[in-house]
């Protein structure tokens, strides 16, 4: 079983050389030269995938006490394979210095009035994008303060409630002692007056 995975491995590897070796040349291609790499590149990276899946398979065939070995030589082979494609990526937009002058019938100092122009951009755009971060931790905070103070003005207002009840209760609670007080008093005189009498 061991022996099938190798084999795959080693024809891993080869392709994989291949790869990296084309995507060094994609930059320095162009036109209907740099279309034929780049298909011929990516029916390659299909390949290599293919591999790693077949790979994968055969570590699942092995014993557990064998695999850890092999599950780590999978996942260094997984990190390759997404560096190529990274790779891959990169050189499908990036020309060399001699295409890109080709290109735009640029010479050397154009070149680089362009690149220190771009890094003035970039650091402009990295400014704006801080202060805009900045703003909108503000408006959060300030958000955030909105809604307490609402919560802290709803609990307030509950309570004012609450003592308007009270206040409400204890006021009928007096009203009614009051007329059993009169009453009383009342019985009390008329006691009074038939006992004079």
């Amino acid at each position: 079983m061991s022996s099938e995975f190798e084999s795959y491995e080693q024809d891993f590897a080869v392709l994989t050389a291949d790869i990296t070796g084309r995507i060094a040349k994609v930059p320095k291609l162009v036109g209907d030269e740099k279309k034929q790499m780049v298909a011929n590149v990516e029916k390659q990276l299909e390949e290599a995938r293919e591999l790693l899946e077949q790979m994968e398979l055969e570590v699942r065939e092995i014993p557990p006490q064998s695999r850890g070995m092999y599950s780590n030589r999978m996942r260094s082979y997984k990190q390759e394979m997404g560096k190529l494609e990274a790779d891959f990526k990169r050189s499908r937009i990036a020309y060399s210095d001699e295409v890109r002058n080709e290109l735009l019938g640029d010479d050397g100092n154009s070149s680089e009035n362009q690149r220190a122009h771009l890094l003035d951009n970039t650091e402009r755009l990295e400014r704006s994008s801080r202060r805009l971060e900045a703003g909108y931790q503000i408006a959060v905070e300030t958000e955030q303060i909105g809604q307490e103070m609402l919560e802290n003005l709803s609990h307030d207002r509950e309570k004012i409630q609450r003592a308007r009840e009270r206040l409400r209760e204890t006021d009928a609670n007096l009203g009614k002692s009051s007329r059993i007080l009169t009453g009383m008093l009342r019985r009390h005189t008329s006691i009074l007056d038939r006992d004079s009498v």
